[in-house]
């Protein structure tokens, strides 16, 4: 049985770890930037999202300091959260390379542009 598609928010926060362990402010920053602003996490969505993503094995917590009295957690991406995120990469590429196919086909795209 195929795994469940991710969501996009999820996808995204594992690719933000993908390079470096990240807090969550950090985190939250790094979604905006990979998603060119379109997806803007509140803390709430973000840290619901790392809680439920440390309960399935994809990310763990590195290591904790405290930053003017507050905790800081570090999150970073496991090993079978990478896989996860490769396969869900694959998953994507593959669905979209089979609407360029279409769309060229049907000559609505050309050369990665819209016709």
């Amino acid at each position: 049985m195929a795994k469940a598609s991710m969501h996009e928010s999820t996808y995204l926060i594992l690719t933000a770890l993908v390079e470096a362990p990240r807090h969550g402010y950090a985190l939250l920053d790094e979604v905006r930037r990979i998603s060119d602003g379109r997806v803007d996490l509140r803390a709430g969505t973000l840290y619901a999202a790392l809680d439920r993503l440390r309960t399935d094995g994809l990310v763990d917590i590195e290591r904790e300091e405290q930053v003017q009295s507050r905790l800081r957690r570090y999150y970073r991406l496991t090993a079978p959260g990478a896989r996860r995120l490769a396969e869900e990469s694959a998953r994507l590429r593959s669905n979209a390379d089979a609407a360029s196919v279409r769309l060229r086909r049907a000559g609505l795209i050309f050369d990665g542009g819209v016709a």
